[in-house]
């Protein structure tokens, strides 16, 4: 018997960058804020949820299958199993490749996916000497042992921890950033400073546009802010109004200072938030009354050279197009991840190159032109942020909304994956 994946419908928190109004709340407690307002906004039974899974990257020591907790937490029945996945930039979209997966073997009908990602909690770590120090200073157990021990500590160990969002964002095989990742992209395919932020400029120009026309309304929970929760984020905070290419020209370079041209400006931030998504088999879905947003038509993972990982789009978006039996001209609408500008325009040009297609690709020609008009309508994550454990989702979750909203039939959702790989997944709108 054939089976469909359907979307039921997905809510995400705001996205803000990390240091701002979000920065206190745990990755956990983000999880179960959307959880809880989309098992409201669909009346669901949670008794009829197989599973839950959850993205994430920053693995909170206090919270290890933070998937379990926010299944808990957000008010999963306790026979429910839950668990956390993590493919870095991929992670969310890991976790509704699973889900589909899982319903279209026909082991589950109904699975909630998504995403979590407290990037301002992130730790700092202590060397070995510090750590080693901290554990012998645990075993003293007079006083005076204490004591004598405090004499030993080297001001030298605490001084120079690691910043675990820096290590986690560079690559251990090939020893590099992303962001350098991206530098060698704008060498190799010519772009421009001055194009990276006319690319970041109408990013912000997108979502401050979508903000204030409320295109957000239905994809954004508000978050209440503890500890007096008498404050309330109910929108991104990001996109800058009255963005410009000429204040983006004024930021030096951060990779590479002294011939780079990735800046602060044309990358994504460093952010907070969560996505959760409700995916059912079609049929179990009608018959409980729900109308769809979309339908799962297919999806893909490829690998591809670390040092060039910003191309993972351009690898994956053609094995997903094939297992959906749809052509890139067939796509309405694109949502591709802006982890920098470069990157983006970087996978732009080798769509459409017949010579990197053949030559990378194995294919017979290129494959495709991306039309600017169709591609992150809404802004990108150089505006709304790129919290690592939960894009994946919120990219899935703004195209299915953007497709009803524009009558569009078809959308692709991509992104590039930090070590060198690109997901990619494809719907169909069911409301045309």
């Amino acid at each position: 018997m054939s089976r469909n994946v359907v979307i039921v419908d997905g809510l995400r928190t705001p996205f803000a960058k990390a240091g701002t109004d979000l920065k206190d709340i745990h990755p956990a407690d983000l999880g179960e804020a959307a959880l809880k307002e989309l098992i409201a906004k669909t009346n669901l039974d949670t008794d009829s949820v197989d599973e839950v899974i959850v993205g994430n990257t920053g693995s909170p020591a206090d919270s290890v299958n933070i998937g379990r907790v926010v299944a808990l937490r957000g008010g999963i029945p306790l026979k429910t199993s839950a668990y956390t996945v993590h493919r870095n930039c991929a992670s969310a979209l890991e976790s509704v490749t699973s889900g589909y997966e899982k319903i279209m073997s026909g082991t589950m009908d109904c699975v909630l996916a998504g995403g979590t990602e407290s990037m301002s909690q992130l730790p700092l770590i202590y060397n070995k000497k510090a750590t080693q120090w901290f554990a012998e200073m645990m075993s003293k157990k007079t006083p005076l042992q204490k004591i004598k021990h405090l004499t030993k500590l080297k001001l030298s160990a605490l001084l120079n921890p690691r910043i675990a969002v820096m290590e986690g964002l560079t690559d251990p095989f090939v020893g590099i950033n992303m962001g350098k990742t991206a530098e060698i992209l704008a060498k190799e395919f010519g772009i421009s400073r001055l194009q990276q932020d006319e690319f970041a400029t109408t990013s912000h120009t997108r979502a401050v546009a979508a903000q204030e026309s409320g295109a957000f309304n239905d994809e954004i929970t508000p978050v209440f802010i503890p500890p007096k929760f008498k404050k309330v984020v109910h929108q991104d905070i990001g996109p800058r109004k009255g963005q410009s290419v000429e204040k983006l020209a004024k930021l030096r370079p951060f990779f590479d200072r002294k011939f780079g041209t990735i800046t602060v400006g044309n990358a994504c931030p460093i952010t907070d938030g969560a996505a959760m998504l409700l995916m059912m088999e079609e049929g179990k879905a009608k018959s409980l009354g729900y109308k769809p947003l979309a339908r799962i038509k297919g999806y893909a993972f490829a690998g591809l050279e670390p040092e060039r990982m910003g191309l993972g789009p351009v690898y994956s978006t053609p094995i997903a197009l094939k297992r959906a039996g749809l052509e890139f001209k067939d796509m309405d609408l694109i949502e591709l991840n802006e982890a920098f500008a470069a990157q983006v325009l970087a996978c732009n040009k080798a769509f459409a190159s017949d010579e990197f297609c053949q030559k990378k690709l194995g294919l017979s020609k290129a494959i495709g032109e991306v039309d600017p008009s169709k591609l992150n309508v809404n802004g990108g994550a150089i505006a709304l942020g790129h919290p690592v454990g939960t894009t994946g989702t919120r990219l899935v979750i703004t195209l299915a909304k953007a497709l009803k909203a524009q009558n569009k039939k078809y959308g692709l959702a991509t992104l590039c994956i930090g070590g060198g790989q690109g997901g990619a997944i494809v719907i169909e709108n069911m409301n045309v």
